[in-house]
């Protein structure tokens, strides 16, 4: 029995580390459950957003953490003319909702002009999906918290 409780612990340990890809702090409560805090970098999530917009016409995507959000923005080749760019722009904001990551973009334009909605919102989807991998039905967001340094997120693993 005691060899059953290591391995669950184990799994649930290594499945809490690959909840984002970054560093994490973590420490074992008394009754089992394991705190975790990660921090995700400046250059992590702009990758994450990177992949996240998945289109080969933006290049050079970069991110600005402010206090409480994040600013993104990027330059999109011009489909038509490959030596002509327009400036993509977004506001990601993040949260806590029930024990769940949320994301939010807003403000999203090219050039000034709004982004078509269906595709804001795959890129929000998108972006959540990345940042929230959750393997473990018991693995609950406690607190997020953007700096201008970093994004720390406090997660709680239950037995």
């Amino acid at each position: 029995m005691n060899t059953i409780r290591k391995t669950t612990f184990a799994i649930l340990l290594l499945a809490a580390c690959l909840i984002a890809a970054c560093k994490a702090d973590i420490a074992r409560n008394s009754d089992g459950s394991i705190n975790i805090e990660t921090t995700i970098s400046q250059e992590e999530l702009q990758d994450v957003i990177t992949a996240s917009i998945a289109d080969p016409l933006v290049k050079e995507v970069t991110v600005s953490m402010q206090q409480g959000y994040v600013l993104v923005y990027g330059e999109r080749v011009r489909l038509n003319d490959s030596s002509r760019t327009d400036t993509l722009s977004f506001r990601l904001e993040m949260g806590v909702d029930n024990g769940q990551l949320t994301t939010r973009i807003s403000d999203a334009t090219l050039d000034g002009i709004a982004i078509e909605q269906d595709r804001v919102n795959l890129w929000n989807e998108r972006i959540n999906n990345r940042l929230a991998r959750q393997p473990q039905r018991n693995t609950t967001l406690q607190s997020l918290l953007i700096t201008p340094e970093a994004i720390t997120m406090a997660w709680l693993v239950s037995k």
